[in-house]
């Protein structure tokens, strides 16, 4: 058996995560999760579910003018929660 140069146990995790195709999943669930860091309490008042699946953020607000609101600003949405995840994972937010 070959000696490699000593890890630690988080560069092991991603490594594992990444060749699995699993790092993409788990940022997706982390979107999800910043939704309220990043709209704040007022918005996220009104949210009634969210989830992220293939890069798209889908969000159920109880208020169709906030929804109307929120599509006018959604670039900016979608660069803060990339920004706060440190890769590009929302490609487009579809609020309903």
């Amino acid at each position: 058996m070959k000696r490699t140069e000593a890890r630690n146990i988080g560069q092991i995790i991603n490594d594992v995560l990444r060749k699995e195709n699993l790092d993409v999943a788990l940022d997706e669930h982390r979107a999800s999760a910043l939704w309220p860091q990043i709209v704040g309490d007022g918005i996220n008042r009104y949210t009634i579910k969210r989830y992220v699946k293939d890069g798209v953020m889908t969000v159920h607000l109880s208020s169709a003018s906030l929804a109307n609101e929120l599509m006018l600003n959604r670039a900016s949405i979608i660069q803060r929660i990339n920004e706060a995840l440190g890769r590009d994972i929302i490609s487009e937010i579809i609020f309903k």
